[in-house]
């Protein structure tokens, strides 16, 4: 039987799945739309999509190495804190980062495309696991970094913050301090040194004091040098180098770096939910709405 643009609308409409999905389950039913919806629910996707728009921005971060010393930091999102300490949620976790590991996708479309160990794939499993916990579950971002220096700082704090750092020189020990520097700093740095920070992010930092400076009143020249003073300080604040060791604020991450003869080629920071907006669920309605099975 063929199937029309129009039967696979309406099974979009009907379940919340995506395309390809209704399409296929279209083809396996032979066109029977109640019977293709039959069998998505039996496998879990029309659960899935119905909640794939719900707000996951808790959840964990993941750091795994393999022995030929490659490095995945991984996120993936949950909606509730509560699910983040599952177990089948935790384990979903580590598999999704030993399919990195064990197959180094070229993004994330790639990943989530990929088999695991199991023999589905990383998607199918994500859908298994909302159906399962009731959930929306995102796997959000990871990098697959081969370290480029001798050696490679790795914090965690709790299952929140994942950091790595890829050090040239000085020991693990120095090189796991510097990661909990990255970790626990306020700001967060954002890149290594000044020549890094992109030009529109110092441009928009200028426009703001420039304006903040002229309520002053004060002239043109005067503004210019309080401008340039402000940004030489936004700079140290928000570069690696520039900021004060969180556990020496007299040495800067500069001066700890050169006395060890150790320079940082990169370092990635992640942390469950940044930029994510977070859940404000009102609690008596997520109550019911679960006694309602939505």
């Amino acid at each position: 039987m063929q199937i029309t643009a129009g039967m696979v609308k309406e099974l979009r409409e009907r379940t919340g799945a995506g395309m390809m999905d209704c399409k296929q389950a279209l083809k396996e039913a032979d066109g029977d739309i109640e019977a293709a919806i039959e069998a998505m629910r039996k496998a879990g996707i029309a659960k899935a999509a119905k909640k794939s728009g719900r707000i996951a921005a808790e959840g964990n971060i993941i750091i795994k190495q393999d022995d030929a010393g490659r490095t995945v930091i991984l996120e993936v999102n949950s909606e509730t804190d509560f699910v983040a300490k599952d177990q089948n949620f935790i384990s979903f976790c580590d598999n999704v980062a030993d399919t990195i590991l064990a197959n180094s996708p070229a993004d994330l479309e790639s990943l989530l495309n990929t088999k695991m160990s199991s023999g589905i794939t990383v998607e199918e499993a994500r859908q298994q696991l909302v159906a399962k916990i009731g959930e929306n579950i995102s796997v959000r971002r990871y990098v697959l970094h081969s370290a480029k220096g001798d050696n490679l700082g790795i914090y965690l704090h709790g299952t929140r913050i994942g950091v790595l750092v890829d050090m040239s020189g000085g020991n693990e020990e120095l090189a796991r301090d510097v990661a909990m520097h990255v970790a626990g700093h306020l700001p967060p740095p954002i890149c290594i040194s000044d020549d890094q920070i992109p030009a529109e992010t110092l441009e928009k930092e200028k426009e703001i004091f420039i304006a903040q400076a002229r309520e002053s009143g004060k002239p043109d020249n005067i503004i210019e040098k309080m401008v340039n003073g402000r940004i030489s300080k936004f700079k140290k604040e928000i570069t690696l180098l520039g900021q004060s060791f969180v556990k020496d604020p007299d040495t800067s991450i500069n001066k700890l770096l050169s006395s060890a003869d150790a320079k940082v080629n990169r370092f990635f920071r992640y942390e469950v939910g940044e930029g994510l907006e977070k859940r404000s669920d009102n609690f008596a309605e997520e109550v019911m709405a679960q006694a309602k099975g939505e």
